[in-house]
């Protein structure tokens, strides 16, 4: 091998090297954003505190992400990958309103038993968020209301649509299981109920 050919050959090593630990340092960013986020809240979750979590200056936070909105998005994507997602388009699939319902709200409430810690801290701080996640947020729950929503008759009645977004809730959750410690089956049987029981 000539003396270029070892030169170019290390070049390139030394660049995927190079790639690679930045590649590990703006994940170790984004896991400290995840980590704060779950246990202060996003709020309270300075970039300063994040650097100190991931063992890197502040400017280095900032030369990986430039704006918080860049940051969050990273960080809720990273937490989100890691959960088992509800999934709106397996209910939308079930034709019968009650069978949808209860598919559904177990799925939700599901996902809100594993993910509470840190759907609790973001619902609080949500207003700290940027505008995308705000939005991404009221984009997700109006898909869910309206999947339930749809396989009733009359399904734009307004206060059957009320209430099953009353019922998808993370707070209505919160309320049954945190609160008044019922079991997540019997939090979905409940709401049910109380669904089928709007305009009767």
């Amino acid at each position: 091998m000539s003396e270029q050919q070892r030169s170019s050959k290390m070049r390139g090593y030394e660049m995927r090297k190079r790639a690679e630990d930045v590649g590990r340092t703006r994940q170790r960013i984004i896991e400290a954003a995840v980590r704060l986020h779950g246990t202060v809240g996003p709020a309270a979750t300075s970039i300063s505190a994040i650097a100190e979590c991931a063992g890197v200056t502040r400017l280095t936070v900032y030369r990986h992400f430039p704006d918080e909105t860049a940051l969050f998005q990273a960080c809720s994507g990273h937490w989100l990958s890691l959960q088992q997602l509800p999934q709106p388009e397996v209910w939308g699939a079930i034709g019968d309103p009650v069978a949808r319902l209860t598919a559904g709200l177990a799925d939700l409430y599901r996902f809100y038993r594993a993910g509470e810690q840190m759907l609790t801290l973001v619902s609080r701080d949500l207003h700290a968020a940027p505008d995308s996640i705000r939005e991404a947020w009221v984009v997700r729950n109006r898909r869910y209301v309206e999947v339930l929503a749809d396989a009733w008759p009359m399904a734009g009645e307004p206060t059957r649509r009320a209430v099953i977004g009353h019922a998808a809730a993370f707070s209505t959750w919160c309320s049954l299981c945190r609160e008044q410690g019922l079991t997540d089956r019997e939090a979905v049987e409940v709401m049910v109920t109380l669904v089928g029981a709007v305009g009767n």
